[in-house]
């Protein structure tokens, strides 16, 4: 890479001084905010202290602009990251724009602002309340009823981390009202704008489905409705969701456009900038200061401004002045997912930037990779012949249809359903290659320290190959390192020297993961489910919790899925979970096949599932050998019927009754002489369950609870807590612990749970 000489006042433009003074303040915002394990912390503080040892040796003559730097990056921290909390009171009021909150099935959802404090809100509305904020004027909701609490963090592997989402936002706390009231207020000129944003989204709405989707995804960087998330999770199978991201391309095309017509008005190059600016200042707004666009205006605005002055400055040092800057206005940047992958696929195009396109984008989908299997766990090893394919398209047919149909639409509607057709046959094609599962691999995630590896050695790899260094030995060296770190990552993902227990945190219900080290096999223990008292259609938690969790550890199917019972807290997630996952085998009780509304969940989705019904003093022979110790007859799916089994790992015997009651424990204790060393407590806890002769003759170390927070029900009920604690079983609860895991194998087994 060709880096010029710079002539700035204090030399801070000297060729990459920029470049690592940003990785030095990424690497300490990192250590501030994301820094969790004494391990990481060890890592950031050891590449802090290189990086600034590196940069006071090789620019000795910067170490005023370097103590300047790091200065104004801590007041930074102090001034914009300052955690304020609200306490919620009578007296309280949140201010709600209405372009910044959703309402569906008298549901409020969004952001709400107190006190210069943003807070996430949600809760019932009456359809006067919501009448009053599709007016587009800000309100204010007063004398609120509920509670408020700490946005809560992710709970199981896996699981996307709100707590994250929102801090990046810079909200850190929640409401969930129950009631209140809703007025209209006072219209200042800052409120006009969100009420003219809020118009652009009422506009979109009214559009065919897919030219309003993505209208509002390349102007105002959000998904207009869950309808389309098929659309969304096509391209990211693909690979290729990048193009639905506000970006350097988005910024290109605004920029190109405004400065053809200005040099067709024949406005100077100055006036041409400022008016540029404005518009990406607007973009900035209506995009909600997505990181990709403000990224990609800031290089835009930096580079311009050294150009006008003729200062000389490399693009990789400009993508760090980008940074430095983009940080100090948001020094929780990196807390999102989307400002990670903006600034490190940018930095790989600098450091490829003397390759051809092809080699290019190949090397490209290598550097991210480690971040797509930290984050998302799969990856599309046809991804560059998919962007090749579906970037023509997006550039020269979705874009110019959807900002064509923008400008129309509200004149004429007549062209609106013909663009709308070509878009759905383009996308109905999309559709089918991604549903086809071509090149999608499924990798597992990968620990923290393995992706920063690799993404060091990767970024070695660019750096040999873009600056064409003679030494072949040097190149196939590090590209052998880096398939040797691949496969041992893979090896220890798919083949794990561990086998574990895991009971998953589905809220309110039961759903446990049990896998064999090594040759590893694959079972669980219902799935959860949530229940729905609304009668509405609901989104399955299977989708956000069981399959990112399988997915993180690289597993793909299912050997055997015993289930309890009918209920919905056990079982409601079942046909959405066999439409992802392929399942083998599917145990349950005998006479649960005949159940009607069980019948209704594996219609149609048990086609290379073979139904297996179970008995008291069966023996399911299997990688692990679980014997059946209830129910003794067929019954009907009911809690009284529930499946109960045990099973012994690593000397460590397991007891799982599903809702079973005292009645059913008390048949159990007849029949068997069995005890425990962990046993899962009956019925989520509830007092109907766990009959105090019957934990007194189990003799258990140690007692779980799968129970959901803060749930109707009250579980776990204090009687049995009571109970517990007169026996003096010691117990955990996913309520309090999150997911909770039971790891055995080649050392001494122990327990993990993912919340501290």
């Amino acid at each position: 890479m060709q880096l010029s000489k710079i002539n700035l006042p204090f030399k801070i433009c000297q060729p990459g001084y920029l470049f690592l003074m940003a990785l030095l303040m990424v690497d300490l915002s990192f250590g501030i905010f994301q820094g969790k394990s004494v391990r990481q912390k060890i890592v950031i503080v050891i590449i802090a202290g290189y990086l600034t040892l590196l940069i006071l040796k090789k620019y000795s003559t910067l170490k005023i602009a370097t103590v300047g730097t790091l200065l104004l990056g801590f007041i930074s921290i102090n001034l914009f990251s300052k955690v304020k909390t609200l306490q919620l009171t009578e007296n309280t009021v949140i201010k709600v724009y209405p372009d910044q909150v959703k309402i569906k099935d008298d549901w409020l959802s969004g952001i709400g602002h107190a006190k210069n404090i943003k807070v996430s809100i949600s809760g019932k509305v009456a359809k006067s309340q919501e009448n009053i904020i599709k007016q587009g004027y800000p309100v204010y909701i007063t004398q609120i009823s509920g509670d408020i609490g700490a946005v809560e963090p992710a709970s199981n592997l896996g699981q996307f981390d709100y707590r994250n989402y929102y801090a990046a936002k810079n909200i850190f706390q929640r409401i969930k009202f129950k009631s209140c009231n809703i007025k209209s207020v006072k219209v200042t000129y800052w409120d006009k704008i969100h009420y003219y944003r809020f118009c652009l989204q009422q506009y979109f709405a009214k559009m065919p489905r897919l030219l309003g989707f993505f209208a509002s995804e390349l102007i105002l960087a959000e998904n207009s409705s869950s309808d389309n998330q098929e659309v969304l999770d096509n391209y990211r199978d693909l690979g290729v969701i990048h193009l639905l991201s506000i970006s350097g391309l988005h910024v290109g095309i605004y920029t190109l456009v405004i400065a053809s017509l200005c040099y067709f008005l024949k406005i100077t190059q100055e006036k041409a900038f400022l008016c540029t600016m404005v518009i990406l200042v607007i973009e900035i707004f209506l995009s909600g200061g997505q990181a990709g666009f403000v990224r990609a205006s800031l290089t835009y605005v930096l580079g311009k401004l050294f150009k006008f002055k003729n200062w000389k400055i490399s693009g990789i040092d400009l993508l760090g002045l980008t940074c430095l800057v983009h940080l100090l206005f948001n020094p929780r940047l990196f807390l999102g997912i989307g400002a990670i992958l903006s600034y490190v696929l940018v930095l790989g195009l600098q450091l490829t930037s003397n390759l051809s396109s092809f080699k290019q984008s190949v090397l490209l989908n290598l550097f991210l990779t480690p971040l797509l299997l930290f984050y998302f766990y799969q990856v599309n090893i046809l991804t560059v012949f998919f962007n090749m394919l579906i970037v023509p398209y997006f550039n020269y047919i979705v874009m110019p249809i959807t900002f064509f149909n923008v400008f129309t639409f509200g004149l004429t509607n007549k062209f609106a359903p013909i663009l709308e057709n070509l878009l759905e046959n383009f996308e109905k094609i999309i559709g089918q290659i991604s549903e086809a599962q071509l090149g999608m691999f499924l990798f597992g995630k990968i620990n923290w320290w393995q992706c920063l590896l690799l993404l060091i050695v990767s970024a070695g790899l660019l750096v040999c190959l873009n600056e064409k260094i003679e030494n072949k030995k040097v190149t196939f060296k590090i590209s052998g390192f880096i398939l040797a770190l691949y496969t041992g990552f893979f090896c220890f993902i798919h083949f794990p020297l561990w086998g574990q227990v895991t009971f998953i945190d589905v809220g309110q219900g039961d759903s446990i993961l049990i896998t064999t080290p090594l040759n590893r096999r694959v079972y669980m223990i219902d799935t959860g489910g949530k229940l729905n008292f609304s009668g509405k259609k609901i989104n399955p938690q299977v989708n956000k919790i069981t399959i990112p969790l399988l997915k993180a550890q690289g597993i793909n199917k299912i050997d055997g899925l015993f289930v309890s019972h009918q209920d919905a807290d056990h079982v409601g997630d079942l046909g959405p979970l066999l439409e992802k996952i392929q399942v083998d085998k599917l145990y349950m009780a005998k006479g649960l096949i005949n159940n009607p509304s069980f019948q209704k969940r594996i219609y149609g989705k048990i086609a290379h599932t073979k139904l297996i019904e179970l008995l008291a003093g069966m023996r399911v022979k299997e990688a692990i050998d679980f014997d059946i110790v209830y129910p003794f007859k067929p019954g009907e799916g009911k809690n009284e019927d529930s499946l109960s089994l045990t099973f012994k790992v690593a000397n460590k015997r397991w007891l799982f009754t599903g809702d079973l009651g005292q009645d059913g424990e008390r048949e159990i204790l007849n029949k068997f002489d069995i005890k425990a060393n962990y046993f899962k407590l009956g019925h989520h806890g509830s007092k109907t369950s766990s009959n105090p002769e019957f934990l007194s003759k189990l003799q258990p170390e140690l007692v779980f609870i799968s129970a959901g927070r803060k749930n109707r029900f009250g579980h776990p009920h204090l009687e049995t807590l009571n109970t517990l604690e007169s026996l003096h079983l010691p117990w955990v609860s996913t309520q309090d612990c999150g997911m909770i895991s039971w790891y055995y194998g080649w050392k001494q087994p122990k327990f993990k749970t993912f919340l501290e």
